[in-house]
């Protein structure tokens, strides 16, 4: 299921405006210039922050997400038109020979679910040309960030956002279960112009670094770098992998294949994006 934050429009319409610092985005477009991309598909676009930068930038973006109700805010931005908009997961994507492919805030960790995450791995690497790149973050588990999330109450998350067109908005966090490597936490929003109250269930995968890297290299991607977050250091990863250029990658069976790349959905996905990098309305 695709969280509330994300797929309910009435919450997905005032995700922007409770999650303005987008700072976090600027390493990726550093490493889209830095690796000379010219298309990027952006997994989990959600409403099309990153995607849009990318396009002003002049690089062709295609951007994908199952929660329907944010792919249609960013589907009415100025600029959308710049972009190829779709819903759905990896496992649904087009052929495409693309040149990067980013996960960014918490998508990746939003992928919970074993099947889902080898599907998205599997559909990242098709999407890719001989020699692309994918690129995502996933907190360090050995931060153990969940125990500040502990402190997480009503009391200590709580704000109220005025919001154009909208009104008082007030929101807080919870954690709810830590069952690792699953951490759960709910959002509450209350629109004081009705008295509407929506909530929002969000689990995260804390996944480790060695996991990852096999993850990765069953799946024929080569490791180039494990980079730390500019805006979380110590506290992140940031992968850099590069699809095999040639015969012989490894397939997702873990064994040498002749040929790679062959286009082809492997499944769907749900859940893909919980709320993005400071979006849990609380301390990170």
């Amino acid at each position: 299921m695709v969280d509330a934050a994300f797929g309910h429009p009435r919450l997905a319409a005032i995700y922007d405006p409770l999650d303005p610092d987008r700072s976090d985005l600027d390493a990726y477009l550093a490493m889209a210039e830095e690796f000379g991309a010219r298309s990027v598909l952006d997994i989990g676009c959600g409403t099309g922050v990153f995607a849009l930068l990318l396009a002003e930038r002049g690089i062709a973006v295609t951007g994908i997400d199952p929660a329907r109700a944010s792919v249609d805010v960013a589907r009415g931005k100025p600029g959308a038109e710049r972009v190829r908009w779709l819903d759905g997961d990896a496992g649904d994507l087009p052929p495409m020979q693309i040149d990067l492919v980013t996960m960014t805030g918490n998508v990746a960790q939003a992928i919970t679910d074993p099947q889902a995450w080898r599907t998205t791995l599997r559909g990242a690497y098709e999407a890719l040309r001989p020699g692309g790149r994918l690129v995502f973050e996933t907190r360090d588990p050995a931060q153990r960030v969940w125990e500040e999330w502990a402190e997480w109450t009503r009391e200590t998350t709580y704000r109220m956002t005025d919001i154009p067109g909208v009104g008082h908005v007030e929101t807080w966090a919870e954690l709810t279960d830590v069952s690792l490597p699953l951490v759960s936490f709910r959002g509450t929003h209350v629109f004081a112009s009705d008295g509407d109250v929506l909530t929002s269930e969000s689990t995260l995968r804390f996944r480790e670094r060695t996991e990852i890297e096999r993850d990765l290299h069953e799946h024929g991607f080569v490791v180039e770098d494990v980079r730390d977050a500019p805006d979380r250091p110590g506290r992140e990863f940031v992968f850099v992998a590069r699809r095999e250029s040639g015969p012989g990658a490894i397939g997702v069976d873990g064994h040498r294949t002749a040929t790679i790349g062959t286009p082809g959905a492997v499944g769907r996905r749900r859940g893909l994006r919980t709320p993005g990098r400071g979006a849990e309305q609380a301390p990170s």
